[in-house]
C-alpha cells in the first residue's frame, strides 16, 4: 500500500526563488501601483494552497527585527484588521496606549528557501500605525519611504543604498546570550583575509548564506572571509533604499538562521572580540535621476560631482549631531577606537581608511560615497533615512572647504554621543521631539547598565544588555 504524505508544504528549488524574488523586486523598483501588487499577492495567497503561513516583520526603534506568523486563512480574511501590543516593544507604545497595527507592505514580498526557513511560509514587511490609523511615529521604516517617495515625487530622484555588512562566526548556538556564563568566544576559523579553505566550516557557512541571498534577489556580487579571525563579509549589489534596508534586516536574519542550522552563531556586534578588528556596516549612498548617476562627474575631484561633494559636506558638518543614529550601542564605540582601521575621522578621503566617508573608485554607473562609520547593529532604516536627508536637507558648514580644515573626530563613547545627540536641533527635525527623545532614554538606559569607564577589555554588560542579544529572562530582572 502507497503511503500517502501527510503534509504538502511549498518548497520551491533555489534557482526558481531567485527568478520569484527578482520578479517582485523589479515591480518594487516600477513603482507598481500599491492597489494593483496587493491584489496580485492576495490573488496568489487565495490560490497557492501549499502555503501555511505568511511571516510579517517590523522593525522597532533601536533596529530589532520582530516576525509574527498569521495563518494563511486567517490572513485572508482579516489583512485589513492585524493589530499588535505594542507595550511589549521596547521603544514603542505606554502599557496604556498599548494597541497598535500593521498594515502589510505587499510589494515587500519574498520566497524563502525552505530548507532554511521551513517549507510552506512566505515573508512580508508591515508598516506600523497607531490606533488612529496614522503611521507610527516610531516606525523608521515608514519614515524613511516616505521620504524616498517624496524625494521621487518631487524631480524624480531615486536613492541608492548598498551595505557591506561583517560578522563574526562563533562556535555553538546563542553564543552571545551564553556569554555571561563562557566569558569568551570561540572563533570557528583563525584564517585571516581571505584565507579559507573551500571546505572549512566558515566557508561552508558563507557558500550556504551567499547561496539563501541569491535566492531572495539580493543579486550577489563577492563574498569572502575578512581580515579578523572567524569573519566574514556578502556583498551584493546597490538598489533603492528601502528595498536595501530590508536586505539589510533580511541578511542577519539568514546568517543567524544559516548559523544555528550549523550550531553556530553569526554574531554582528560591533566588536564582540577585545584585540581584533570589529564588524562595520560600510553604507554606498548614490543619487540617481532619469537613469542618471547624480553623483559622477568625470572633471570633479575623485570623478566626484558638486552634489555629490555637497552631500558629503553635509554629512561631515552633522556628523556628530547623527552619530547615535549610526552607531547606537555601548559597543559599537569600542570599533570607533582609533586602532583597527577605525572609521572615526570626520573627513572624507579616497583612500584613508580612517575617514569616515571614502570616496570609491566608480564609473558612470556605480560611483558613490561610502559612510564607513556606520555599525552593524543600527536600525538600517534610522540610519540610512539619516544620511540620506542629512546629506540632501542638512546645514553646509560655514566654512568655505571644512574639508581641509584640522580633522575632527567622532564620539569614542556612547554617553558623549548621546550628549550630541541630544543637543542637536537636527535630531529633532529628522526623527521628532518625541521619537528623539525616546530614542536617547533607550540608548542612555543601556549605557547606564555598563561601567562607565569600560576599559580595553570587552565587558560582560555591554554584551548582555546589547539591543540585538534578545534575552527576554534577563532582562526582566532589571
Amino acid at each position: 500500500m502507497t503511503q500517502i504524505p501527510l503534509r504538502d508544504f511549498l518548497e520551491i528549488p533555489y534557482d526558481q526563488l531567485e527568478e520569484m524574488n527578482l520578479e517582485v523586486k523589479k515591480e518594487r523598483l516600477a513603482r507598481v501601483s500599491a492597489a494593483k501588487i496587493r491584489d496580485k499577492r492576495l490573488r496568489y495567497l487565495q490560490e497557492e494552497k501549499r502555503i501555511k503561513a505568511v511571516t510579517v516583520c517590523f522593525t522597532d526603534l533601536e533596529g530589532r527585527l520582530h516576525m509574527l506568523d498569521y495563518d494563511k486563512k486567517f490572513l485572508l480574511g482579516s489583512a485589513d484588521n492585524l493589530t499588535f501590543d505594542g507595550s511589549s516593544v521596547r521603544g514603542f507604545t505606554a502599557q496604556q496606549e498599548s494597541d497598535l497595527r500593521l498594515v502589510i507592505d505587499w510589494a515587500a514580498f519574498y520566497w524563502l528557501p525552505a530548507d532554511v526557513f521551513g517549507p510552506g511560509k512566505v515573508l512580508v514587511f508591515g508598516e506600523v500605525l497607531d490606533r488612529d490609523g496614522e503611521p507610527y511615529p516610531g516606525d523608521m521604516r515608514a519614515k524613511l519611504k516616505a521620504f524616498a517617495n517624496h524625494i521621487y515625487e518631487k524631480d524624480g530622484t531615486v536613492c541608492h543604498a548598498a551595505n557591506e555588512i561583517e560578522g563574526f562566526l562563533f562556535k555553538g548556538r546563542d553564543a552571545e546570550r551564553r556569554y555571561r556564563e563562557t566569558m569568551q568566544f570561540d572563533f570557528i576559523s583563525t584564517g585571516g583575509y581571505y584565507h579559507s579553505l573551500p571546505g572549512d566550516a566558515l566557508r561552508r557557512f558563507i557558500d550556504h548564506a551567499a547561496e539563501v541571498q541569491r535566492a531572495m534577489g539580493f543579486q550577489n556580487e563577492k563574498d569572502h572571509p575578512e581580515v579578523a579571525p572567524s569573519q566574514f563579509e556578502m556583498n551584493y549589489s546597490y538598489t533603492e533604499a528601502v528595498i536595501a534596508s530590508d536586505q539589510v534586516q533580511l541578511y542577519k536574519l539568514l546568517c543567524r538562521q544559516v548559523a544555528q542550522n550549523y550550531d553556530m552563531t553569526a554574531s554582528f556586534l560591533p566588536k564582540p572580540v577585545t584585540g581584533v578588528n570589529g564588524n562595520g556596516m560600510h553604507t554606498n549612498l548614490s543619487l540617481a535621476r532619469k537613469g542618471k548617476n547624480l553623483f559622477y562627474d568625470a572633471k570633479g575631484p575623485d570623478m566626484l560631482s558638486k552634489a555629490g561633494w555637497d552631500f558629503v559636506d553635509r554629512i561631515l558638518t552633522s556628523a556628530n549631531d547623527i552619530c547615535l543614529m549610526l552607531n547606537s550601542s555601548v559597543n559599537a564605540y569600542r570599533r570607533l577606537d582609533p586602532h583597527y582601521e577605525a572609521p572615526n575621522q570626520i573627513k572624507a578621503s579616497a583612500n584613508n581608511r580612517g575617514a569616515m566617508i571614502r570616496i570609491p573608485l566608480g564609473n558612470e554607473r556605480s560611483k558613490r560615497v561610502e559612510v564607513r562609520s556606520v555599525a552593524p547593529d543600527a536600525n538600517p532604516y534610522l540610519a540610512i533615512y539619516a544620511m540620506l536627508r542629512t546629506g540632501l536637507e542638512g546645514p553646509v558648514s560655514e566654512k568655505e572647504d571644512d574639508r581641509k580644515e584640522r580633522t575632527r573626530f567622532l564620539p569614542d563613547n556612547i554617553y558623549d554621543a548621546v550628549r550630541l545627540f541630544k543637543a542637536s536641533e537636527l535630531s529633532k527635525k529628522l526623527v521628532g521631539e518625541e521619537v528623539a527623545a525616546k530614542f536617547a532614554e533607550l540608548k542612555m538606559a543601556s549605557a547606564e547598565r555598563c561601567p562607565k569607564a569600560l576599559g580595553s577589555l570587552i565587558k560582560v554588560a555591554e554584551i548582555q544588555f546589547h539591543h540585538e542579544i534578545t534575552n527576554q529572562y534577563l532582562w526582566s530582572h532589571f
